[in-house]
């Protein structure tokens, strides 16, 4: 495997910076009850809840769909606050990157006035170079616009130098169409059917790999 040292990095949001699965369940699982639909397991949760909410919505809720939308994102706040944090070694991924002065973005299907909010809870908001959640970009992952826009309000372009972190198909997808290099947190059954070279089981296996390849 020969691969670039990142002269940028993208990171997803939910469950590779942090642990977001127990409130994306409850968060979902609320308006769907409340829309007349049935609750669903954390393995639905985690198959169908990746993409951006205005695109799975329609699909999930359809003539109700904004309704479900407003009332999801009015409880969605709260419900997040009480339940993320960070996943392992990510704070000290983040730390360790800054001082090596290698640029690092967001870019999640999370609304970007929530991920912004988020981001500043957990104490990151200067760490990072730019910031892309839903909604600010003409289309969210995995469209290229997403990465391209968050890459921009740093001064930067994609390439394959640019590696985007992520757990999700969706991650993956989107650091293809963006032309950067796809990382996946996640285990080695799922790196093989996406066909990802780089894949760590979480943030602390991939800071010890770029330190490790720094000191070389």
């Amino acid at each position: 495997m020969s691969l670039p040292f990142p002269k940028a990095v993208i990171f997803d949001w939910d469950n590779t910076l942090v642990d977001g699965w127990s409130a994306i369940a409850a968060a979902i699982n609320q308006t769907r009850v409340q829309f007349g639909l049935s609750a669903w397991s954390m393995d639905d949760i985690k198959i169908h809840c990746t993409r951006a909410a205005r695109e799975s919505f329609p699909e999930w809720f359809g003539s109700r769909w904004k309704e479900a939308y407003n009332y999801y994102y009015s409880n969605v706040g709260l419900v997040r606050s009480q339940r993320i944090g960070p996943t392992n070694g990510a704070g000290e991924l983040l730390q360790w990157l800054k001082l090596q002065k290698i640029p690092f973005f967001i870019v999640s299907n999370l609304r970007g006035d929530l991920l912004r909010i988020e981001v500043e809870k957990m104490k990151w908001l200067d760490l990072f170079a730019g910031i892309a959640g839903a909604q600010d970009a003409p289309r969210d992952k995995p469209a290229k616009d997403h990465a391209d826009y968050a890459l921009d309000l740093g001064g930067m372009k994609a390439d394959k130098s640019v590696w985007f972190v992520g757990d999700s198909e969706v991650d993956i997808q989107c650091a293809r169409n963006s032309g950067c290099t796809p990382v996946l947190i996640g285990e080695p059954e799922m790196a093989q059917m996406l066909g990802v070279e780089l894949f760590f089981p979480d943030c602390k296996a991939l800071q010890t790999l770029l330190y490790n390849r720094y000191q070389q």
